[in-house]
């Protein structure tokens, strides 16, 4: 299981190191970054950042009710599945916001901040379980419940750190660094 948290760990260092080859694979002709730029609401930082916080809060709850589902099934390294088209939904949804994004530098980090922020979020409701983890039975031992918590940690930490660099730090070539 470390194995793969270090696989995913090593995925998303490469993601963030070639983001900007991976959202030229997107280009200014998609419908999505069309319909986003040509949208007065979105080119407001705070209403664009709730969007994405939405929009993360809706992966994550969607993604873990599809996991949530498949336990019932017993089909072996379908999580992984699961789990592998969860990110690159993400990452997909990451690149568009940041092709259809226009304005200011320290408005794009607003906006980063602000959606990114859903996983912070996560990550401090999974600390306050974990500080809080007690055996639920005389003799229950909490450990594997620990190493779930800590994973979960890892994970939408990796998350934020992710979606706030793709989102709030990433400018195309063409645009001016306005402050």
């Amino acid at each position: 299981m470390t194995f793969i948290l270090l696989i995913g760990l090593l995925g998303m260092f490469l993601v963030i190191l070639f983001k900007r080859p991976i959202a030229n694979l997107l280009g200014d002709g998609n419908p999505l970054v069309r319909r986003l730029k040509n949208a007065i609401w979105f080119q407001n930082h705070w209403k664009s950042g709730l969007f994405l916080f939405v929009m993360n809060a809706a992966l994550f709850f969607t993604t873990c009710f599809v996991l949530y589902v498949f336990v019932y099934f017993f089909i072996p390294f379908v999580h992984f599945a699961v789990m592998f088209l969860a990110v690159t939904g993400s990452i997909i949804l990451w690149l568009i916001i940041n092709k259809a994004w226009e304005g200011t530098t320290k408005n794009r980090m607003k906006m980063g901040a602000l959606g990114s922020s859903f996983y912070m979020i996560m990550a401090a409701l999974f600390v306050c379980r974990l500080v809080r983890l007690k055996p639920s039975y005389p003799g229950d031992d909490p450990f594997m419940a620990a190493v779930g918590l800590m994973f979960a940690i890892i994970v939408v930490t990796v998350a934020f750190i992710t979606c706030f660099v793709i989102t709030g730090f990433a400018m195309r070539k063409n645009q001016t660094n306005k402050v």
